[in-house]
């Protein structure tokens, strides 16, 4: 009987065993098929007491997901984007409401660029008619900048990049890298020089008004000495940022100002009140070159300018990645508005001063009204203040991008050396600014090269380098996009190669 008892007591112990293995067992299973990130479990997250961290090396229970297996994860979040169900793919984003970026976005593109489109225009056209192919280049080109803004933004939703350089590194390789940071360090020196001969011709404009004439040379080097050189000194920009608004200002009273102008006629030949203020070479001049100009390779050089009147593309991760809830489909919708207000914008100011003074556009439209227009000359002032205050916030991108490819690391960029940098770059931009004097050749030069290639090239590249590494879960329809996004590309190149011969043509 004690022998029974014992041998019950012994199964019913053997059930309860059993029954707690299954429940743990259940619970395992359910822990894991949970639907958690395995990178959240990874060692590398968690703090681990050192004596542990010997035996966690030698058995690692999670290891770190590489780009290739990430990219492949997010292959069905591509495949619901590329089936419409936008919705279901999971974003969160900065704390950025659409409205603010949109606005903070259209700042961004329309700068001085767009004073320099007139004479664009006027490069492959002298008539009127010449406007209709111009508006219909820049809504051309702005859709397609729009397009690399937004497959810059798609790589950063793919990869989790936080910038231009890391988008490349996560969807190419890390060791070419230097390929985009050289391109956006070009580009940011062309946008310091540009600045830099516009607030030289505005400033001499300004001292002309009020009776002061002083020498092209004598203006560069005064404002680059008291006004530019100690903006740039400053180690904290953030007092800056503020004055940026300044900038959107300045142009829609430009736009206001110009407009009032072309339909006032205060410049039409012969009976405009201003023609006497300004010399001849600045005079309105029409001919019989109208839209049919636009086939001539000429027109190349309105293409180029445009390439860098859109150019914001360095700065699209951080649009995506500041956008609240930042899916593909809403952060296509802030590229599209903002891109089509740009449009607008310069389709507008372009026509204001094309048709007001034709051929004889100036490099800086500015410089076509007199200098006894008060209207214009509050243009000027604002367009002056703005790029003052704007000036230093591009050149620490120029600088920093120096420092960046000189592979200089952030503790040993001492306050000294920054100012040694300061003054030797800056020392370089006015020089060039002395020797070269058409702005507009800025524009096009520096768009048709390495413009091109930031708004076209390389986000063709990083688009396919991450449907590639998507592999066989790459949706067909990002197979598809890939070669127009190639394409793109190659159209880009092709512009890019006839504007760079025709706009070295113009310094001839």
């Amino acid at each position: 009987q004690k022998s029974n008892d014992t041998i019950r007591t012994r199964l019913s112990l053997y059930d309860m065993v059993s029954s707690y293995k299954m429940k743990l067992l259940v619970a395992v299973i359910a822990i894991s098929s949970a639907p958690w990130s395995a990178e959240a479990f990874a060692p590398s997250r968690i703090a681990v007491p050192a004596a542990m961290r010997s035996t966690l090396s030698t058995h690692r229970m999670v290891e770190p997901m590489s780009t290739t297996s990430k990219l492949q994860m997010t292959a069905s979040a591509a495949t619901m984007e590329d089936s419409g169900n936008e919705k279901d793919v999971s974003s969160t984003g900065g704390d950025a409401d659409m409205a603010s970026l949109i606005f903070n976005l259209v700042k961004s593109i329309v700068g001085a660029g767009v004073l320099s489109l007139p004479a664009g225009i006027s490069a492959f056209g002298n008539a009127p008619s010449a406007m209709i192919p111009a508006a219909g280049l820049i809504a051309a080109i702005g859709g397609f900048s729009a397009y690399g803004f937004s497959l810059i933004g798609r790589v950063c939703h793919y990869t989790k990049a936080n910038s231009y350089r890391e988008a490349w590194e996560k969807s190419i390789n890390e060791e070419t890298s230097i390929i985009p940071a050289a391109s956006c360090t070009f580009k940011t020196t062309c946008a310091t020089l540009a600045y830099s001969m516009i607030l030289t011709d505005t400033f001499r404009a300004i001292f002309s008004t009020v009776g002061v004439n002083i020498s092209r040379t004598n203006t560069l080097l005064s404002i680059t000495s008291l006004l530019l050189l100690p903006l740039c000194l400053l180690k904290n920009l953030s007092s800056l940022t503020p004055f940026s608004l300044l900038g959107i200002i300045g142009m829609i009273y430009t736009a206001f100002a110009m407009g009032v102008r072309f339909f006032t006629g205060s410049y039409a030949v012969p009976t405009g009140v201003f023609l006497p203020d300004i010399a001849a070479s600045l005079q309105p001049t029409f001919g019989t070159v109208g839209a049919s100009g636009v086939f001539s390779p000429n027109a190349f050089i309105l293409i180029c300018m445009l390439s860098t009147a859109y150019m914001a593309h360095f700065n699209a991760p951080k649009f995506y990645n500041e956008l609240k809830d930042n899916t593909v489909k809403r952060f296509n919708t802030l590229v599209g508005s903002s891109f089509a207000i740009s449009i607008a914008t310069f389709v507008v100011m372009a026509a204001f001063g094309f048709l007001t003074f034709g051929s004889a556009s100036s490099g800086l439209i500015l410089n076509n009204y007199s200098n006894k227009d008060s209207l214009m000359g509050l243009s000027r002032v604002a367009v002056a203040v703005s790029l003052v205050f704007s000036y230093p916030l591009a050149f620490a991108g120029c600088r920093d991008g120096v420092l960046d490819l000189a592979k200089v690391p952030a503790e040993k960029r001492t306050d000294g050396l920054l100012n040694k940098v300061t003054v030797g770059i800056l020392s370089f931009i006015t020089a060039l600014a002395l020797i070269v004097k058409d702005v507009s050749f800025v524009l096009s030069f520096g768009g048709a090269t390495l413009g091109n290639a930031l708004i076209y090239v390389y986000p063709a590249l990083m688009f396919r380098g991450v449907v590639k590494k998507m592999g066989d879960k790459a949706p067909a329809g990002l197979k598809r996009e890939v070669k127009f996004a190639l394409a793109n590309a190659w159209l880009g190149i092709g512009m890019g190669l006839v504007g760079a011969k025709m706009a070295l043509k113009t310094l001839k």
